[in-house]
């Protein structure tokens, strides 16, 4: 249980640095610091974190508190710390293999500019869904938890009127869109491999929420889809 009011800037700072390894990572296993498929990723990458991480350590701190709960802590539901590790080692295992593949060893021998183009546009959607879901959703925490403690409610507007799981559909289009704009056919079958632990942890998840949170079966209703528009 997290008991302070706000995160230090200590944890800031070492979290800032920890997520810049995943950029290094990808460009030093590449063989290529100047590889510009890489170099835009990188920069989104890390303009998204960074970003998130300033809005709410100014706007919402009870939130980011929240998304560094740990996993196995508070109530999260037990079936969920076996997603969140399958979750970190397909996104390791991912960052690894997508550099390897499309550049260092080149794996993937052939790569349309059309399908890197929507790669790109992916990775905007993605940044606006990802963003937009932390700035709507102030109970968005990184487990499958009711928070009772923060006063739990049903998120309906914003992005939340769009589809029910936003930030799962800002991931999806990351897991399959950077490797669209690397040029990764690996990193793309991997990918789907994370939606597919993706849609597992949403049905889980909507069980829970259905069972524990007042208003969400009336808000399943009025939001149809779960994760794709006219689709699921």
């Amino acid at each position: 249980m997290i008991t302070e009011n706000k995160i230090s800037l200590g944890k800031i700072i070492v979290t800032f640095i920890y997520i810049l390894i995943f950029p290094v990572v990808l460009l030093l296993l590449a063989g290529d610091w100047l590889w510009v498929e890489g170099l835009i990723f990188s920069v989104w990458f890390l303009v998204l974190c960074y970003t998130t991480i300033i809005y709410l350590y100014h706007k919402d701190p009870s939130l980011l508190l929240e998304r560094y709960q740990q996993p196995g802590t508070a109530n999260q539901k037990g079936w969920d710390k076996y997603v969140v590790i399958g979750l970190v080692i397909g996104f390791i295992t991912w960052i690894v293999i997508m550099p390897l593949d499309a550049k260092r060893f080149g794996w993937t021998t052939y790569h349309s500019l059309w399908l890197k183009i929507l790669g790109g546009i992916g990775l905007i959607l993605s940044f606006f869904f990802f963003l937009r879901s932390y700035t709507d959703n102030t109970f968005l925490s990184p487990l499958v938890r009711i928070q009772s403690e923060r006063m739990h409610q049903v998120i309906s507007t914003g992005v939340y009127g769009f589809v029910r799981h936003p930030m799962y559909l800002g991931g999806s289009l990351l897991f399959i869109g950077t490797p669209m704009l690397l040029g990764s056919t690996y990193g793309l079958l991997l990918g789907f491999l994370v939606m597919l632990l993706l849609v597992f942890r949403i049905v889980g998840e909507e069980k829970m929420l259905i069972n524990e949170l007042e208003g969400y079966n009336e808000y399943k209703n009025k939001v149809k889809y779960r994760l794709i528009p006219f689709i699921w």
